[in-house]
């Protein structure tokens, strides 16, 4: 589905007339012909996101207009993995420095300041398929339960403190009404979201030890903080 490309530590994910739907910084539903997955540095903290992605694509001599998608990730490019299945393609960069663990019994604490915005695991989900606002939204829920399954499964966490998902659908595609895992739609996403996000941990911690715990990683978080349950009024 896509035409991938990459360079100075920027990953281009092109397809024309294509319908994304973005949880990254400046995510949101757009129409548009890539989206952009930036390598920043360690340590990057700048004040203007935007100014900072642009300069950056300018850099690589990637154009940009402002409805492209843009992740950003502390994982180098050339751990970028992709898969394909049926009628879906899926492309990730994994990294675990910033596991976020969710105690089944919390041992109660407070809520966290807020995170950096740099992405750990980000998964892009293309389908040739055309989905409806709906579907694609679903097809984000569906990315994200993938991944979380494939991480429990790998380190133990069930993502990390900065995840991000985009969604991509052809509008011109064969119309897709639904997009979940017993759809031929999800289920090809759920495969290429394992496969790709297990071969991209795989290039990065090939000769590297991921974290054992949050308690050993260089960031992370655990949610000890419980919620106060409560049961809807009877009308």
């Amino acid at each position: 589905m896509f035409d991938a490309s990459k360079r100075d530590g920027v990953l281009a994910l092109e397809r024309e007339r294509t319908r994304w739907l973005s949880t990254g910084w400046d995510g949101g539903l757009v129409d548009a012909d890539r989206a952009f997955n930036v390598t920043v540095p360690e340590g990057w903290n700048p004040d203007d996101l935007s100014a900072y992605a642009d300069g950056r694509l300018a850099d690589a001599e990637f154009s940009r207009t402002s409805d492209d998608p843009v992740l950003l990730t502390g994982v180098a490019q050339r751990h970028a993995r992709g898969a394909r299945c049926g009628p879906v393609e899926a492309v990730a960069t994994v990294g675990v420095s910033n596991p976020a663990a969710l105690p089944m019994e919390p041992a109660g604490g407070t809520l966290p300041e807020e995170p950096v915005v740099a992405g750990t695991v980000n998964v892009f989900v293309g389908t040739t398929r055309a989905l409806n606002d709906a579907a694609l939204a679903n097809l984000v829920a569906v990315a994200a339960e993938a991944k979380t399954a494939t991480l429990l499964d790998t380190v133990g966490f069930p993502g990390t403190t900065t995840d991000a998902v985009v969604a991509a659908c052809d509008p011109t595609g064969d119309s897709a009404a639904f997009s979940g895992s017993a759809t031929r739609v999800g289920a090809a996403a759920r495969a290429c979201i394992r496969d790709a996000v297990r071969a991209s941990y795989t290039s990065r911690y090939g000769d590297d030890e991921p974290p054992d715990s949050v308690a050993d990683a260089r960031h992370g978080v655990q949610t000890d903080v419980r919620g106060d349950v409560f049961v809807p009024d009877d009308q």
